[in-house]
């Protein structure tokens, strides 16, 4: 007997085919069963709601195809691989997006190029491949930051295939926004900008794009995640979809079922480098905007308010008195900002501005950089457990300006405390000590510190559950502020580890509140 465990699957396939040939012939020649009627074929079912999604996939993708273009980008840096060759990456190591192509091996071979014949051991010059949507009929596109920010040249090919050299480009690193003219033979299609705050999880979407240099493709999903954030950015409000992207597809519109723009298509996030189901689109809303003022100013200029802000946890809701998600919490006021001038303190909780409520940072960020610099604006906040509403008017925010390059005032010459030695408070699980500025300049602070320095956080303790770490600063203990350790120890003397203990903490990237407790 022959084990079936040792045929191929084309043998196992002929057997089961000899074995359905056998069969029909003892059907046939059996005088009782033979003479049973033949079943017909059930009927198909027709799904009226399928036809009526494929008849309006197919109608969004007519719609929106004339006015998708795809990029094509010559004069980025080459980089010379171990064969001898070069790759050239959609960018380089320094953007934003590069960790995102720098470990996946497949993306990497897709975008090798090789230098043979090139003469002189000199790299030929790169390649990269991106997509685009038009927004003008006068030949404004729209599309990443990242498919043309390093180019010398761009080629912009229609979707009946005219080619034209783009006239000029204008980018936005922060989104990752950026917009590319040509002077077209007559009025180009366009498509139309929706409300991606409109947008709900669950909505069916198109990316249209040209990946991997396939042009007017066309890949189906659904909106799965709103207002992701994954450090891609320094402007990030992310939609989420499970429709295809691919390399090639940035700078691609998401479009809804209307045919109308909700989303660039900007990134992945995948472990095989390619699609893993989980891509991300900037929100249009955001790009309407950037694009409008790289299109009038050829950069975008972004209001600054001149605070460093964190989300409302669980843990600081409870200490805060307000809800989870309801506000923003002030950790730091830069000197001389717009902030500062309003009266702005550590510790208050921004609850609206200009009327509009604020959610978390990203919120508050997105509606800051679009007020007008120099108008008044109504600022809300939350100090103390009291509400009250501050006059703030922006300014236009420095080019240099990140949230840990914020200093203190600078302390008066001549008042440099001597170091006291360690104090423990063992129930915490730390040691504190007093700073100057030659120890706060030895652990990488910028300009003078006030506060008390922890110098060691004892194991498994509450501090060191909370993350609290050698090094870090403790400036105020709930809304006191403490620059010693008497004070530190006075602010510590009606609070309780099982309510959970404030903390705003600061190291050189910046400070934030902590939440000691028992229970963390």
């Amino acid at each position: 007997m022959i084990s079936l465990r040792q045929h191929s699957p084309w043998v196992l396939t002929t057997v089961s085919l000899a074995s359905l040939l056998a069969g029909a012939a003892f059907f046939s020649h059996n005088p009782i069963i033979g003479k049973q009627p033949v079943l017909a074929a059930p009927p198909v079912v027709k799904s009226s709601h399928a036809r009526e999604l494929s008849a309006n996939f197919r109608e969004v993708a007519n719609a929106v195809l004339p006015a998708i273009v795809s990029i094509e980008t010559r004069g980025k840096l080459a980089k010379a691989t171990e064969e001898g060759g070069t790759e050239a990456l959609p960018f380089d190591d320094q953007s934003p997006l590069g960790d995102l192509f720098k470990d996946n091996p497949q993306f990497r071979e897709f975008f090798k190029r090789r230098g043979g014949g090139n003469g002189g051991g000199r790299a030929p010059r790169s390649h990269g491949m991106g997509s685009g949507f038009i927004v003008d009929a006068a030949g404004v596109i729209v599309t990443n930051n990242h498919v043309v920010a390093d180019a010398d040249q761009v080629l912009v090919r229609l979707e009946d295939g005219t080619e034209y050299q783009a006239t000029e480009w204008k980018t936005d690193p922060r989104s990752d926004v950026a917009i590319v003219r040509i002077k077209p033979h007559g009025v180009l299609p366009t498509v139309k900008l929706g409300d991606s705050d409109a947008c709900e999880i669950g909505d069916w979407v198109l990316a249209v794009g040209s990946p991997f240099g396939l042009q007017s493709t066309v890949t189906a999903g659904i909106i799965s995640a709103k207002g992701r954030a994954q450090g891609i950015l320094e402007r990030e409000d992310f939609l989420q979809t499970d429709a295809a992207i691919n390399p090639g597809n940035s700078g691609g519109p998401l479009v809804n079922l209307d045919g109308e723009v909700v989303g660039v298509n900007t990134a992945i996030s995948s472990r095989s480098g390619g699609y893993d189901g989980v891509g991300f689109a900037i929100p249009v809303n955001m790009v309407r905007w950037v694009s409008r003022q790289l299109m009038d100013h050829g950069l975008v200029k972004r209001g600054y308010l001149g605070v460093a802000i964190q989300p409302v946890s669980n843990q600081l809701a409870k200490q805060f008195g307000i809800k989870v998600g309801q506000g923003a919490i002030v950790g730091q006021v830069v000197p001389g900002s717009p902030a500062a001038n309003a009266k702005v303190e550590t510790g208050d909780v921004i609850l609206t501005l200009n009327n509009k409520p604020v959610s978390n940072p990203r919120n508050l960020q997105g509606i800051v950089e679009q007020l007008d610099t120099g108008k008044g604006y109504p600022l809300e906040i939350l100090r103390d457990g009291k509400k009250q509403t501050l006059t703030v008017s922006v300014a236009e925010m420095p080019k240099s300006f990140t949230a840990s390059g914020i200093d203190e005032q600078e302390r008066a010459p001549g008042k440099e405390r001597e170091v006291a030695k360690p104090s423990q408070f063992k129930e915490l699980g730390v040691e504190i000590q007093e700073i100057d500025a030659q120890l706060t300049e030895q652990l990488g602070y910028k300009g003078p510190v006030k506060g008390v320095l922890i110098s060691e956080v004892d194991a498994d303790s509450p501090a060191d559950t909370a993350g609290l770490k050698s090094g870090m600063v403790i400036e105020k203990v709930g809304t006191k502020v403490v620059t010693t350790v008497a004070e530190f120890t006075a602010a510590m003397k009606d609070l309780s580890l099982e309510k959970g203990i404030l903390l705003l903490v600061r190291t050189p990237g910046g400070s934030r509140f902590v939440v000691v407790s028992k229970d963390v």
